[in-house]
């Protein structure tokens, strides 16, 4: 079937559904508003036809592997109603129904951060000791590979943000950290303590300890972050150096520290951790937060948000009410 035969909303409808119905628990209600969504229009059907053939491929490319394709899929999007799986949604409607799928979901969907060595959900945070001794904490959403031999340590952040504490290394083996930007090297003669942060396209590195260089992937120059600076670089380019602020690795201990914050992109920082969507209004985003707060009961966090700044929390929910898609602060009326 042609892309332009299903309109573009009504693919990107169809792979909300197909991604619900992968991901358990699946109510008898939903099934149902599914089946009456499948037949209430031809396009919806046509569709779906289009989503078993790729689900179909999929089962093939994921013969022979540990977990089959169709829940690789599901297991590779984040929590209902996130901001990431609204990204892997409209990602996965452009790969299915314009025909790019063979298998740009390399590129598309995070299947290698799925696979990973060590990774954690949204809102969970692991601490990870290394052969070498070096220490690794993954904050929210994170994925990243370790491979230790003779020449290297090496770690591949796929995603999210680590804080790494490398030690010293008797085989003199250099610690690098690989992203989709480039690569980061400590020295292999002293410690170091470091952060690394993904963004969409671009990596940040904040050094609290120590040195690292920073060798993005097409820039020949290699510049080296000293103790107290932190840099965001592309593959092309490196930002001006600033200076490193220990608040933002706050994370490690379950806190998040904002300063005079702006509210909507004090939101955004905590929707990072949350399993549901975040939001705020236009007329309230300009607002400022300011405070630590803990991680481990976003709600509580909202509702001192509220509290603090005279805000309604408003809350949205989908398929009959049987889940919160969605939390939104708002102006009291």
């Amino acid at each position: 079937m042609a892309a332009a035969a299903v309109p573009q909303d009504i693919a990107r409808r169809a792979v909300e559904w197909m991604v619900e119905l992968q991901s358990p628990p699946v109510p008898d209600e939903l099934l149902r508003e599914w089946q009456q969504w499948l037949a209430s229009h031809p396009d919806h059907q046509r569709a779906w036809q289009r989503i078993e053939a790729v689900n179909d491929r999929l089962r093939g490319l994921g013969a022979g592997q540990q977990h089959p394709a169709p829940a690789l899929t599901a297991a590779l999007l984040a929590p209902r109603g996130s901001r990431g799986r609204r990204q892997a949604v409209k990602a996965l409607s452009l790969a299915i129904f314009t025909g790019t799928l063979a298998w740009t979901a390399e590129e598309h969907l995070p299947w290698r951060a799925w696979s990973a060595d060590e990774r954690t959900g949204p809102g969970q945070r692991r601490r990870v000791a290394l052969a070498d001794g070096s220490r690794v904490a993954l904050n929210t959403a994170s994925a990243v590979d370790i491979a230790i031999d003779g020449a290297a340590r090496r770690l591949r952040l796929h995603a999210g943000e680590l804080l790494i504490a490398t030690a010293a290394d008797t085989a003199r083996r250099p610690l690098f950290v690989h992203t989709a930007q480039g690569v980061l090297a400590a020295l292999a003669a002293s410690s170091a303590r470091f952060a690394v942060r993904l963004y969409p396209h671009a990596t940040q590195v904040s050094v609290f300890d120590g040195e690292v260089a920073l060798r993005p992937a097409s820039l020949a120059a290699s510049p080296v972050l000293q103790a107290g600076q932190q840099a965001l670089f592309g593959s092309a380019a490196v930002m001006p150096t600033l200076a490193a602020d220990e608040d933002s690795v706050a994370w490690t201990d379950g806190f998040l520290i904002a300063k005079a914050m702006r509210l909507d992109a004090f939101v955004a920082e905590l929707e990072r951790y949350s399993d549901v969507a975040l939001g705020c209004a236009a007329e309230v985003a300009g607002l400022r937060v300011s405070g630590s707060f803990r991680l481990d009961d976003i709600g509580r966090v909202l509702e001192t948000l509220a509290a603090t700044l005279a805000l309604d929390i408003e809350t949205t929910t989908r398929f009959s009410g049987h889940w919160r898609s969605g939390i939104r602060l708002a102006p009291r009326p």
